[in-house]
């Protein structure tokens, strides 16, 4: 499965879904930028769209009404060992509450994946990052184990980007 994202001006993401009224498309904002999502098993009707291939799935992205993309830069040489991380997540975030949806996205035009969580609200979205589930799920993060002290990985910091609907 694949996932495409568009992002711009809300006003010119109002005229894409008034083009497009028999797509199921997911329309949230930020201030006045705004970000169309799709799921599909082949391409996108979506104009100048960022495409993925979905690695995970868990969840409805439907569902989620606050959305939190971690982007994260990949060196080409890297990119195996950071899929290797990713499928083998314990999953702890599943289990929290107000949680609707995660997808580990791969890029198919560009070096940046994408994780996607949608939760019920920000707050729960917070209470997550102050939960223990969080911090068991990020505790090699600055350590030797942990991806972020290995050479090369990244190119760039990563960065996070979040939508409301």
């Amino acid at each position: 499965m694949q996932l495409h994202k568009w992002e711009g001006h809300r006003d010119d993401a109002m005229l894409i879904m008034a083009n497009l009224p028999s797509d199921r498309l997911i329309y949230m904002t930020n201030d006045n930028e705004a970000v169309l999502l799709q799921e599909s098993y082949g391409g996108t009707t979506l104009p100048v769209a960022s495409a993925y291939e979905i690695l995970n799935s868990v969840g409805d992205i439907n569902n989620g009404y606050f959305a939190v993309f971690n982007n994260i830069p990949v060196s080409e040489e890297k990119k195996d060992l950071f899929e290797s991380r990713f499928s083998n997540r314990a999953g702890l975030v599943e289990k929290e509450p107000g949680f609707a949806a995660i997808r580990v996205m791969r890029p198919l035009n560009s070096d940046t994946y994408v994780i996607l969580t949608l939760w019920e609200d920000e707050k729960a979205f917070k209470n997550w990052q102050e939960s223990e589930a969080y911090n068991n799920a990020h505790a090699k993060r600055g350590t030797e184990k942990g991806i972020d002290k290995q050479a090369n990985v990244f190119p760039r910091p990563s960065f996070v980007k979040t939508y409301e609907k």
